[in-house]
């Protein structure tokens, strides 16, 4: 096994001189979920290279295979697949001594393939070089813990607690709360630890039985990366504790959603910080970022909120906000400016949902930020108070979103031509598929009074 030297040392720790069995070949889906191949250690050791048909990213959510435009679209021809050694880590909750192993996605010709979305976050990255920047990103992830649902009809449920009765605490940051499900907890840390993740901090959320982990800052790939793994990890760790664990944006009615939060700050050459000026004050790159959130993520929303669910989260009674404010320590808006010291100056992205994809969503946010400070736009007025009152700057659809989406080729510039053509038409046949699905709503309230 020589390819174990070329490891992560928390991963050659873990291995600890044992036979890895299994190696998974695996890269993010649309979906941000993982697909790939699984194979003996053998096998891995002598392939160089592993394939997967390009038409992976021809499926909806549902696993339906959209017809587009593309030539060919249905030859099944392959990608190439080459791994990076640096994103091994292991798969604990598999019984056999297993690795995962992220793989980079090019075309026969040795191109990379652009509507991977590892790529176009790699995309967004390069253009940032360009100008001799470099983003820092750190995710928060926020989702709920469930009782097991078998049967879709039937609404989501919050699991059993210690004592025997529902999870149904509200009271955020509760300690209380997050020992109720203490042994999904624990699991997590351990498969965290294995995994060589770092969690930074986990507290209880608003909602009965949703939680929130926050990571350490970093380079915007390997915080995607880690996103990645964190969401199969934590599935794992609720299943093992006979629950479920959901990203989606909003699984329960009267809770609130699941957001993905995205601080992100920007370094020049010498590692400094581009919104701090040496004075310490605030730099018209800061406001421009601020300013390219608020005018681009309006047409960048279906990345950050990409199913019909999506747009439950933006609701006016909701807690998630539905314009784009800014404001210092200001949680009612969607671009906060968190209190910290100059050096740390950051923006808060609050719209991005849960439920996205973390390679597209980062890609998605930068590239806003991008966009504003390469056209040295200017933001509103910082906003004084509860931004809730203001106008509305998110779509309430997910068609509403993709028509947004198309109508911004300065956006499709930044994050690939291809990829964009291709994300729509996935999403935009998710959006006419559920609307021919008659919801329990319609049933009770139109079937006999209409």
């Amino acid at each position: 096994m020589k390819y174990v030297s070329r490891f992560p040392k928390q991963t050659q720790d873990w291995i600890n001189g044992r036979r890895i069995e299994e190696v998974e070949c695996i890269i993010a889906d649309f979906v941000g979920m993982s697909r790939g191949k699984a194979m003996p250690s053998a096998t891995f050791e002598r392939s160089e290279q592993t394939f997967l048909p390009l038409s992976i990213f021809y499926q909806t959510i549902a696993g339906d295979y959209v017809d587009m435009e593309i030539d060919n679209q249905w030859t099944e021809s392959d990608m190439v697949l080459t791994p990076d050694y640096s994103t091994a880590v292991a798969v604990p909750w598999s019984d056999d001594v297993a690795v995962q192993v992220i793989h980079d996605v090019k075309h026969l010709n040795g191109e990379p393939i652009e509507i991977i979305p590892r790529n176009v976050l790699k995309r967004v990255l390069a253009l940032y070089k360009n100008e001799g920047w470099t983003p820092i990103v750190a995710p928060e992830i926020e989702f709920y813990l469930t009782k097991k649902n078998i049967d879709p009809a039937k609404p989501i449920e919050p699991p059993m607690g210690r004592t025997g009765r529902r999870v149904v605490s509200r009271q955020a940051y509760s300690m209380m709360a997050v020992d109720d499900y203490g042994s999904v907890i624990d699991d997590i840390y351990d498969y965290a630890e294995a995994v060589g993740l770092q969690i930074d901090t986990i507290i209880q959320e608003g909602g009965a039985g949703q939680i929130e982990i926050n990571l350490v800052h970093g380079d915007p790939i390997r915080l995607a990366d880690q996103v990645f793994f964190f969401k199969r990890l934590i599935r794992e760790a609720a299943l093992k504790n006979d629950c479920f664990a959901t990203f989606m944006a909003k699984p329960m009615q009267d809770e609130p959603g699941s957001a993905m939060h995205i601080h992100q700050s920007i370094l020049d050459t010498d590692g400094k910080n581009i919104f701090s000026d040496k004075d310490d004050k605030e730099t018209q790159l800061f406001y421009s970022f601020i300013a390219g959130q608020q005018n681009y993520i309006p047409n960048a929303i279906c990345l950050l909120a990409p199913y019909v669910n999506s747009y439950r989260r933006f609701v006016a009674k909701g807690s998630a906000p539905i314009n784009l404010e800014w404001g210092a320590d200001n949680r009612t808006t969607g671009i906060r400016i968190p209190i910290s010291s100059p050096a740390a100056r950051r923006v808060e992205n609050r719209v991005v949902g849960m439920d996205s994809n973390p390679y597209l969503a980062i890609a998605a946010s930068l590239a806003c930020g991008y966009l504003g400070m390469k056209q040295g736009l200017k933001p509103r007025k910082t906003q004084k108070g509860e931004a809730y009152d203001k106008p509305r700057d998110i779509p309430r659809s997910l068609h509403g979103a993709l028509h947004l989406f198309e109508q911004a080729p300065e956006l499709a510039e930044v994050l690939g031509k291809e990829f964009c053509r291709v994300f729509a038409a996935i999403k935009r046949h998710e959006a006419e598929a559920f609307l021919e699905v008659i919801s329990p709503w319609e049933r009770e309230h139109l079937l006999l009074n209409v």
